[in-house]
């Protein structure tokens, strides 16, 4: 694992919804079972959890909303019993299993994703619209400096990379080095750690020629920013659903054991017809895309 200090987003959103019946939280389950249900991790899934707690206020549940630690920490906090859903953009490893032995990670697929190696525009307009994996792996390495290099412009390059244990960090490291173990993060002026989606969004709007790997849908609506080409694969939706872009990936709803009571409303909502348009309306592909209904 990469050591380098790293900063942690820390973005939370909280949806109190009313009615719901009072106690039981001290007790496996109970939060659920008395129409409350506590739900944390991946800030890409944050997106839809955080929509469907709104449309869900008028139906009696209490639904908190929360992204701080990403994937991990939403998995993390699930096999402590902290909370009844972990918001999952990374399938369960083995890993987590050992961790928790005792929980039965069930993960709902809601949908999928694409995480995109995003650059600023000039690097588009410059000339440089797709990388190969070799070309990828000398950027998050450290072994490019200047665009051009590339074949893009005469621009210097900043890295952005996520921290571990987010789930689009692991998506960019299977890409870049399979099943092998990623190096440690190169000792440059020009790379740095970043956390959530709006974090990694942020720093690159604010920094010329910077690049780093990011949810697709969170580049909507920011024409600065571009997502490259892999291997000559665009991330659009179609590649996504035929499985030919190489940095797809899954985004779940992770519950102990198949959901009951409140968790269960609130998988089964996320996965009806108005939920998966919540999950479009994001640029996320529904699972009917998937064929996996």
């Amino acid at each position: 694992m990469r050591a380098r200090s790293s900063a942690h987003a820390s973005l939370l959103l909280a949806v109190t919804l009313a009615a719901g019946a009072c106690g039981g939280d001290d007790e496996p389950g109970g939060a659920a079972s008395q129409g409350r249900v506590r739900i944390s991790g991946s800030t890409t899934v944050n997106a839809v959890a955080a929509d469907a707690a709104e449309v869900l206020r008028g139906r009696g549940l209490q639904i908190t909303v929360d992204s701080q630690g990403g994937s991990a920490g939403g998995i993390a906090q699930l096999g402590a019993g902290q909370v009844e859903i972990a918001m999952s953009s990374k399938p369960i490893g083995d890993g987590d299993r050992q961790m928790f032995p005792g929980v039965e990670f069930f993960p709902n697929q809601i949908g999928a994703d694409a995480v995109g190696i995003i650059v600023r525009r000039e690097v588009v307009d410059g000339g440089l619209r797709s990388l190969t994996r070799e070309q990828a792996r000398q950027l998050f390495e450290g072994e490019v400096a200047n665009w051009r290099q590339l074949g893009g412009p005469d621009l210097a390059v900043f890295v952005y990379d996520k921290e571990p244990g987010r789930g689009t960090r692991e998506v960019l490291d299977k890409y870049l080095y399979g099943d092998g173990k990623a190096p440690p993060p190169p000792d440059t002026d020009n790379f740095a750690i970043v956390g959530g989606n709006e974090e990694t969004r942020a720093k690159l709007l604010s920094t010329e020629g910077s690049v780093g790997p990011l949810s697709t849908s969170f580049i909507t609506g920011h024409p600065r920013l571009a997502a490259l080409s892999l291997d000559g694969v665009e991330a659009t939706p179609a590649n996504v659903a035929a499985g030919t872009y190489p940095m797809a990936r899954p985004l779940f709803l992770v519950t102990d054991g198949p959901p009951t009571g409140a968790a269960k409303q609130f998988v089964d909502f996320v996965l009806s017809d108005e939920g998966q348009a919540l999950v479009t309306r994001h640029g996320f592909l529904a699972v009917t895309e998937l064929a996996l209904t």
